[in-house]
């Protein structure tokens, strides 16, 4: 063996690990990119499905004096009012519910401060509709609720996922308004 077959057999034997590494990489890069779109899927359909079910519950076991099933009806904050301790009547702070984005935190305050739900949110957006399907600002003739939750990935996140994330609307039918 010479020194030559030395160097030629040193200069494979680095490229070969040059390659690995690079390709290593690629593929934990690839990796991270689909676990971050998952986790931002997952954390948005998790929200929607909680704040959609107690929209739909909002109102239950309302009588003509309680509170209405929802008090206010903003863009980026919606206040509800539902019998969470199921004794047939909606009264006091206790049944009610705040859903709203707080930077980039969504919140669900339901008396005990607005505890966080899920990080990374880009936009919340509440739309209200009446019987007629048409917008209104109004809480009292509020029929369904249109909404679209916008995430991206987590801060802790690299560069290269920083513009991950979903979009998800739906809309919601009140069934007790």
């Amino acid at each position: 063996m010479t020194l030559g077959d030395l160097l030629v057999s040193t200069a494979l034997l680095g490229l070969t690990v040059g390659a690995t590494v690079i390709l290593l990489e690629q593929g934990h890069q690839v990796w991270a990119v689909g676990a971050t779109r998952v986790e931002s899927q997952q954390s948005a359909r998790a929200a929607l499905t909680w704040l959609v079910a107690e929209l739909r519950a909002t109102g239950q076991g309302n009588s003509g004096d309680a509170l209405p099933a929802l008090s206010i009806a903003e863009p980026s904050r919606l206040v509800l009012h539902l019998d969470r301790n199921r004794d047939g009547a909606i009264a006091g702070a206790a049944e009610t519910v705040t859903w709203l984005l707080a930077g980039d935190v969504l919140r669900r305050d339901a008396g005990g401060g607005a505890q966080p739900v899920i990080n990374a949110v880009r936009s919340l957006t509440f739309a209200y509709f009446d019987a007629d399907g048409h917008r209104t600002s109004d809480p009292a003739a509020v029929r369904r609720v249109g909404i679209t939750l916008a995430t991206g990935a987590d801060r802790t996140r690299t560069s290269a996922t920083q513009s991950l994330g979903a979009t998800l609307t739906t809309d919601v039918a009140l069934r007790n308004p």
